[in-house]
C-alpha cells in the first residue's frame, strides 16, 4: 500500500509497505483523505524539526544530546479520514462501512484499535473532507482555551494560516473582538469572513502600534505563525499584565525577541500551547479527545466553515509537488489534502 515518505530534506517519495494484520479489538481503515499540517510537516521536509537533531527524554521532559527521529520518515501526518473496510469479530463500533476521522499518517490504510475511533464516526451526508480538520481544530481550540478568552475581550491573532483562521473563528465564537494579522491579503479577507472585526497586513507596519491606537492594547494575543518576530510583536500588542499564547512551532534560536522591552516593562505573561496537553488549569475537565470532538461538533453544526480552508486536493502520487508548493509558494496555498483512491489494492 502507498505511504508518503520524506527520504531526506526536500525529497519526498511514494513508498510501498505491506498491510498490517488485523488483530483482536481492531479495525482496518482505508484512507480517503489526509491533510497536510504545513507548520509541523515542513519542519520535517526542511530538516529543522528538533526531533531530528535532539533526543526527547520522555521521563525528564528534556531535549538532550542524540536523535529521536531519523530519515527516511514514513507516514507523517495527523489529519486523516477513511472508511472502515474490515473489523475483527469482537468489534461493533465503529461499524463496517462507516467513515471515520483520526490519526494514522499519510498512508493508504491502517489497522487501528477500535477504541481510538470511538466517537469519530462522521454522520451520513457529511463531506468527509470535514474530518481532516479535527486535529488542527483541536490545536486552535487549545490555544483559545489557553488564552482564557472572556466575553468582550480584545484578542489579536497573529498568523492566519489554517490554524490561525480557526483560532480567529473560535475566539469570535467565544465572545472576543478579534484583530487578525497576516501578510497575505487573501487570508486576511478570509479572516473577516470568519468574524474578525479588523484585519491588519503586517507588511504595512506594526500591528502592535495599530492595535494600541484603537484600544489600550489587546487583552490577549495568540501567535500561530511560528515566527519569533511575530511573537515579539504579539508581546508588544498586549496591555500591561496581558497574556500571549505562543502556539506556533518555533524553529531554531529566538532571533527577534527583545525581552528587555515590552515583555519586561509590561509584565506580560507568555503561555505555551501545544496539542500534547491542555492548559494545566483545565486538565481536570478537558483533554485532547474532548477538544477534537468539541471542534467537530462545531463543524457539524455549521458554526465553523472548514470547506473554505481547502485550497488544494491532490492525488497522493503528487505528494512531492505538493510539498514543493507549500515550501516555496506558501501564499498560494492554504489547506493541502492528499486524496487516496478508494479502490487501491492491498
Amino acid at each position: 500500500m502507498h505511504v508518503i515518505t520524506i527520504e531526506e530534506p526536500g525529497v519526498v517519495s511514494i513508498s510501498v509497505e505491506p498491510p498490517d494484520p488485523l488483530g483482536p479489538g481492531s479495525v482496518r481503515v482505508r484512507t480517503l483523505y489526509s491533510g497536510v499540517s504545513a507548520g509541523t510537516e515542513l519542519t520535517a521536509y526542511r530538516g529543522t524539526n528538533p526531533y531530528l537533531n535532539r533526543r526527547w527524554d520522555t521521563e525528564r521532559r528534556l531535549f538532550v544530546e542524540g536523535q529521536t527521529h531519523a530519515y527516511p520518515l514514513s507516514g507523517w501526518g495527523y489529519q486523516e479520514v477513511g472508511v472502515v473496510v474490515e473489523t475483527s469479530p469482537d468489534v461493533t463500533d465503529p461499524p463496517l462501512g462507516s467513515r471515520v476521522w483520526g490519526i494514522w499518517g499519510h498512508r493508504a490504510e491502517a489497522v487501528l484499535p477500535a477504541e481510538r475511533l470511538a466517537g469519530h464516526v462522521l454522520p451520513p451526508g457529511v463531506d468527509p473532507l470535514a474530518g481532516v480538520f479535527a486535529r488542527v481544530g483541536a490545536i486552535a481550540l487549545n490555544a483559545v482555551h489557553a488564552a482564557d478568552v472572556h466575553l468582550g475581550d480584545q484578542v489579536t491573532v497573529f498568523g492566519q494560516g489554517v490554524i490561525g483562521l480557526l483560532a480567529t473563528r473560535l475566539a469570535v465564537l467565544s465572545g472576543a473582538r478579534v484583530v487578525a494579522a497576516d501578510a497575505i491579503p487573501a487570508r486576511l479577507e478570509l479572516a473577516r469572513r470568519f468574524g474578525a472585526a479588523e484585519a491588519f497586513d503586517v507588511l504595512s507596519g506594526s500591528c502592535a502600534e495599530f492595535v494600541r491606537k484603537r484600544i489600550e492594547g489587546a487583552d490577549t494575543a495568540i501567535e500561530l505563525s511560528g515566527s519569533q518576530h511575530a511573537l515579539h510583536e504579539a508581546i508588544r500588542a498586549v496591555r500591561r499584565g496581558g497574556r500571549v499564547v505562543a502556539a506556533g512551532f518555533y524553529q531554531g534560536e529566538g532571533v527577534g525577541l527583545r525581552l528587555g522591552e515590552e515583555f519586561h516593562h509590561n509584565q506580560v505573561q507568555i503561555v505555551s500551547s501545544q496539542i500534547g496537553g491542555v492548559a494545566s488549569w483545565l486538565s481536570h475537565r478537558w483533554d485532547v479527545e474532548r477538544l477534537q470532538r468539541t471542534f467537530m461538533e462545531l463543524v457539524l453544526r455549521d458554526e465553523v466553515d472548514t470547506a473554505a480552508l481547502v485550497s488544494h486536493v491532490v492525488p497522493v502520487t503528487d505528494a512531492s509537488e505538493a510539498y514543493t508548493l507549500l515550501d516555496r509558494h506558501p501564499a498560494d496555498v492554504l489547506q493541502v489534502v492528499f486524496e487516496f483512491p478508494e479502490g487501491e489494492p492491498r
